[in-house]
């Protein structure tokens, strides 16, 4: 039934030639995902850590928390971490799997790394409250993220063209 909806008829690889999709040679990239979503994760519950210690304190000085429109800083900076993430994870994980299997799945785990690493710094250089304005020093985590995704992209169109 599958081959009815291929345009291109099923076939397997000959036990001679290597699969791109081997997970011996893919090994790096799902370690990276692996460590992507991890971190991610985190980041989400330290934005339901945020949330339950401030309803905690507003509660303890009789105030009301509004989780949405309270504009509450530290609230604000816990949830730009998080959701900087998220509006970047479609982007880098296409990017480091197509990179991995049609470039090199070395470059695409050392790429991923940066990228991960540079991640991770986010909420450290953003500081545990938004203030007004973005702070210079969030680009130490940004400028390199950006980076590797162009790297990554480039790298595909260069294989495609060349």
């Amino acid at each position: 039934m599958l081959r009815f909806f291929c345009a291109a008829p099923l076939t397997r690889y000959p036990p001679t030639m290597e699969h791109p999709l081997e997970l011996s040679h893919q090994a790096g990239p799902v370690v990276i995902t692996l460590a992507y979503v991890a971190l991610y994760y985190a980041f989400q519950i330290r934005v339901a850590l945020t949330k339950a210690r401030l309803a905690g304190e507003y509660t303890a000085r009789g105030e009301k928390f509004d989780r949405y429109f309270g504009q509450d800083r530290q609230m604000l900076a816990a949830d730009r971490v998080q959701l900087n993430m998220l509006e970047h994870m479609p982007p880098f994980l296409v990017l480091l799997w197509l990179h991995a299997v049609f470039v090199g799945p070395t470059s695409a785990t050392i790429a991923g790394a940066i990228y991960l690493l540079a991640r991770g710094a986010y909420p450290i250089l953003l500081g545990g409250r938004l203030g007004r304005g973005v702070k210079a020093s969030i680009f130490i985590s940004t400028l390199p993220s950006y980076l590797v995704l162009i790297y990554l992209g480039g790298a595909l169109v260069s294989a495609l063209l060349g």
